[in-house]
């Protein structure tokens, strides 16, 4: 694992929580790096949005406002939405199965959830599960460009992830969506599956206020 992987996960695994401050000499001495690695990991986290600069205080991890949420949520629908189009219409039959056996894991582990709704390994299962749907989507849909900015935009959303994705009723809410998703995409219907995807990121907005 490089650097900027490492640094990453901590982040993602709330070991940096949102607001805090990037001590680079204390995690370089605990990865055993110098910090000239350690600040060319941290400029790699800014492009991607995990990381803000500010100017004679350092690297903090980003703290996502609620007006920017909004904006994330509305390019998230836009791109998603357009990729799941191209999926309708383009994906083979075997990879059209191979999104319905993800979704066929999703509603195994809500089923899980269910019985104990507050275990963080489920919870944590259910999330992996669901953004490897979304993700196996986008290799579907053969869009480079598109899938980079999806990627790097789910990056700063994953900083408040389970926040809106846990809440009460949320769970089978999101894999009805996830089902009228997958509906769509098997009956290749390009129109149903782009606004499923739209009805799924609006949904999730509304959830998240």
């Amino acid at each position: 694992m490089d650097v900027a992987d490492n640094l990453r996960l901590r982040i993602l695994q709330r070991g940096l929580p949102p607001g805090s401050w990037i001590d680079e000499q204390k995690l370089a001495e605990e990865m055993g790096i110098s910090r000239t690695p350690m600040r060319e990991a941290i400029k790699v986290l800014a492009a991607e949005g995990l990381v803000t600069i500010r100017v004679r205080r350092g690297a903090y991890v980003t703290e996502v406002p609620e007006n920017e949420v909004r904006e994330i949520y509305h390019l998230l629908a836009l791109l998603e939405a357009d990729a799941a189009a191209d999926v309708a219409l383009h994906a083979a039959d075997e990879e059209l199965q191979e999104l319905s056996g993800l979704h066929t894991q999703l509603q195994l582990q809500a089923g899980l959830l269910a019985a104990s709704p507050n275990d963080s390994l489920l919870i944590d299962r259910f999330f992996a599960i669901n953004q490897q749907f979304h993700g196996r989507m986008l290799d579907i849909s053969r869009n480079h460009w598109r899938m980079q900015i999806v990627n790097d935009l789910r990056g700063v959303m994953q900083l408040g992830r389970h926040h809106s994705l846990f809440k009460t009723g949320r769970v089978q809410q999101s894999l009805d969506e996830h089902a009228a998703i997958l509906a769509a995409l098997l009956a290749r219907d390009a129109t149903a599956a782009s606004a499923a995807m739209r009805t799924h990121f609006a949904n999730g907005l509304r959830a998240a206020g």
